[in-house]
This record gives C-alpha cells, sequence and structure tokens, in this order.
C-alpha cells in the first residue's frame, strides 16, 4: 500500500492497519469483506445527510451534465450566486460577502489574510497581530498553524509559522482558574482582555472556534464566553473571526454555533458540512464594511490576491444548494434538538465509569475525557493501550470511532434518527463498558 494516511503513526509496531472500506451508504461503511460500521464520526465531522444521498447523487448528475468547472477569477456562474444568497440569508446578520474556496484550512487562510490586508488597506498596517485559544485547532496549512496552539500539530513546523498570542481556553473541565464547570461568570475571557490590552492595538483579529473546539479535545464552554469575546473586539477595534468548518450548519444545535451566543462576527469561516459530507467546499463570509476596504483601482494595491483553481466549484454550490433544500425539508435543527438530550443521556450514564473523568455534549457531538485518577483528574495518556482496545471493540461491535487523544467521541450525522441514535449509543456504551469496566 502506498497511501500515506494523514495523524496516523508510521511504526508497524504502534497503528493497526487502517480499515479498507469499499462503499458507503447512509450511516454506514461497509469493508472489504462485507461487514458494516456506523460512520460515528461523521467521516471526520463533516457527513450531515448519511453517505450516498440520493438528491445529493441527483444534484452531482445534474450539474454535470451542464458545466463541470470553470474558473471564477473575471467569470460568474448561476450556482454560485445562487449559493451566495442562499447563505447570506441564513448566516449571523451583517455577513454579506462571500468568498469561495475549498476547504477549511483555506477557508480559515483567506480570513486571516483579508483581516491583515483590510487594516493595511486602511493604513493601519501597525494591526498585524493574531491572538488565538491555547488548544484552538484551525487547519494545517502554514496560517492555521501560526494560529492554532495544540502543539502535537505544529511542532515540527515551528520555524515557518509566524507568531501569535495564544490564551488560556475556556477548558471548563480544567479550569484556568479553578472555577467550578459553566459557573464562574466566564472570569478566564479576562486572558483575552489581558492580550488585547498588551497588543496595544496591534492586534487583527481574535480567531476561535465557537462553542465547540473540535480537535482540541472536544471541549465545550458556555455562549456567555463566547458573547464576551464578542464584546471584547468590538470595544478594542478588532475582527472576530470564528470558525465554524467543524460546528455550522447543526452540528452544535443551531444552524451556526455563533447563533446560540447572539454573535454576529466579522469573519464567518465554513467547510464541512457546507459540502455535506461528499466535496471539499469552502466559504468565508465577511461583512461589507470588510469587502469596501477592497474596493479600488488595479493601482491602489487593494486587490485580495488570493484564488484557488475550485473555487466556487458549480458541483460543489450544486451540492451545497441540495443540502440546505434537505435541511428545510427533513427539518434536521429540529432532530438535532430531538436527539441532543439522548446524546446526553446516554454519554451520562458511563459517569460511573472508573477512568470516565469527564463528559461533554453539544447538538450532535458527545464525548468522554477519560483520566488515570478522577480524583487528581490526570490525564491518560492517549497512547495507552485502552484506546486502541476502544477502537477494536468499537469495530467488533459495528462502530466506527477514532479516539482524540484521550478522549473517546460521537460525532453524529445531523440526520440520524431514533432508532440509529438508539442503536449507536448502544453499541457505544457496551464497548465502553465492555473495555473500561
Amino acid at each position: 500500500m502506498r497511501c500515506w494516511h494523514p495523524y496516523t503513526q508510521m511504526s508497524l509496531y504502534d497503528a493497526d492497519p487502517p480499515l479498507r472500506i469499499e462503499r458507503a451508504e447512509g450511516l454506514f461503511l461497509y469493508d472489504a469483506q462485507g461487514n458494516r460500521y456506523y460512520d460515528a464520526i461523521s467521516s471526520w465531522w463533516c457527513n450531515v445527510h448519511g453517505h450516498g444521498h440520493p438528491r445529493i447523487r441527483e444534484a452531482v448528475a445534474r450539474q454535470m451534465e451542464r458545466m463541470d468547472h470553470v474558473m471564477f477569477g473575471g467569470i460568474t456562474h448561476e450556482p454560485a450566486e445562487r449559493l451566495s444568497e442562499r447563505l447570506v440569508e441564513i448566516v449571523p446578520e451583517g455577513l454579506t460577502r462571500v468568498f469561495y474556496s475549498d476547504n477549511g484550512s483555506t477557508a480559515v487562510e483567506v480570513a486571516l489574510k483579508m483581516s491583515l490586508q483590510y487594516w493595511r488597506n486602511l493604513g493601519r498596517g501597525e494591526k498585524s497581530k493574531f491572538v488565538c485559544l491555547d488548544r484552538g485547532y484551525h487547519g494545517d496549512t502554514v496560517g492555521c498553524m501560526s494560529v492554532s496552539a495544540v502543539e502535537v500539530f505544529r511542532k515540527a513546523f515551528q520555524p515557518i509559522l509566524f507568531p501569535v498570542r495564544s490564551v488560556p481556553a475556556p477548558y471548563c473541565f480544567r479550569c484556568p482558574l479553578g472555577k467550578e464547570n459553566f459557573s464562574c461568570g466566564v472570569e478566564c475571557a479576562g486572558y483575552m482582555e489581558e492580550a488585547l490590552k498588551e497588543g496595544k492595538g496591534n492586534i487583527a483579529a481574535i480567531i476561535l472556534e465557537p462553542l465547540l473546539m473540535a480537535a482540541g479535545g472536544m471541549l465545550v464552554y458556555p455562549p456567555s464566553y463566547l458573547k464576551e469575546v464578542a464584546r471584547l473586539a468590538r470595544a478594542y477595534d478588532t475582527h472576530l473571526i470564528v470558525d465554524e468548518v467543524a460546528t455550522g450548519f447543526g452540528r452544535a444545535g443551531a444552524m451556526f454555533a455563533c447563533e446560540r451566543a447572539g454573535i454576529s462576527p466579522d469573519f464567518l469561516c465554513l467547510s464541512k458540512g457546507l459540502g455535506a459530507g461528499t466535496l471539499p467546499f469552502a466559504a468565508t463570509l465577511a461583512t461589507d464594511r470588510v469587502y469596501d476596504a477592497f474596493l479600488g483601482e488595479m493601482e491602489s494595491g487593494k486587490t485580495f490576491y488570493h484564488g484557488h483553481t475550485y473555487t466556487a466549484n458549480p458541483i460543489g454550490c450544486a451540492v451545497a444548494l441540495t443540502s440546505l433544500d434537505l435541511f428545510g425539508e427533513n427539518q434536521l435543527l429540529e432532530n438535532v434538538a430531538r436527539a441532543a438530550p439522548r446524546i446526553e443521556e446516554g454519554l451520562r450514564s458511563l459517569a460511573d465509569l472508573p477512568l470516565v473523568g469527564d463528559i461533554r455534549h453539544i447538538g450532535m457531538v458527545g464525548a468522554l475525557e477519560l483520566v488515570r485518577d478522577k480524583d487528581t483528574m490526570e490525564p491518560l495518556p492517549g497512547t495507552d493501550p485502552v484506546f486502541r482496545a476502544i477502537r477494536r471493540e468499537a469495530l467488533r461491535r459495528g462502530l466506527f470511532l477514532r479516539p482524540l487523544g484521550n478522549i473517546v467521541y460521537l460525532f453524529l450525522p445531523q440526520c440520524t434518527d431514533k432508532s440509529e441514535l438508539d442503536d449507536i449509543l448502544s453499541r457505544f456504551i457496551d464497548t465502553m463498558r465492555g473495555v473500561l469496566r
């Protein structure tokens, strides 16, 4: 096998061989032997309507008959225009301009570059620094790694990263201020204000994931924290970049997680669910205020020199439009609202297990943080054999899981119905009790 798999230990002694999947349909993955597994992490957090949805397939085929791809520089087309209008209708108020790219990392890179150039175009080039959270993750391109702070993803590339200020994340289980979960008045937002003060007017933007920090450990934090950060961004004349690549499109209980805090950012980064888990597709939304800073003659130097070959790919646009139609037709947000309490209830039933330190939940996402000792909260290393045992036992029970460090989690498609959810939770609970009892 010549495939180099992402985030996989290359040692022949440490890694299980990759699971060879032959086909995918609905919530299931099927291997070469015909065994089926629930795709319990939505194929890296992107699947929305299940695999191979007939309407999505039809949209791809229909668009292919008309136009597969055309460059988006100096050209426009109906699928992109329609999708832009649809997105502006559903995103938080004030986000009126849509810039297309092709994955979550590029959606974030676009926002970083737009923010930086916005200040330069206004003659305020000193505003060139960024503030992020110390458990944040925003992608694997250089700019994204720079504003991420999960060290395992960036330490090998430190020489090419630009400096940023990271502040303690609202990690409620391990509160940096030693406060009780969700009852602290989000005093940890004080770290953000301190960073803005020390920035002395040189901060271009704050970037964070709203309410759920996915790769940082499936950390769930209160809407009040996000609301306070938005207030600070306004007070210190700083952009707020909200990365909804993982949390958007109903995953966290609202169409966009930032809606649960009642805030509207300067930049909104979308991918994963935007393409319904079918095609790589992304968008960065910005305000008219940002857009206007790039207007001018070619000689003005205000042009945003950024583009991707597959920007506004018509097939991707067609998939996204169909996906949004399915949201309404199948009442997916209502489905998430019904499913969320059941997911939390299922995970809470595992609280008595000796290695379960914390239980976190939001929308279609539920996570267990495993610890060596509940009293000291010492983390169980992600290299502990128990995680391989969990993966294997889950596969034996028809469930595909992929623990994240010391976090075992479910990240379910928004279309998961009651019977499917009950079955998944039963298999998950049996897996965890079978391994951790």
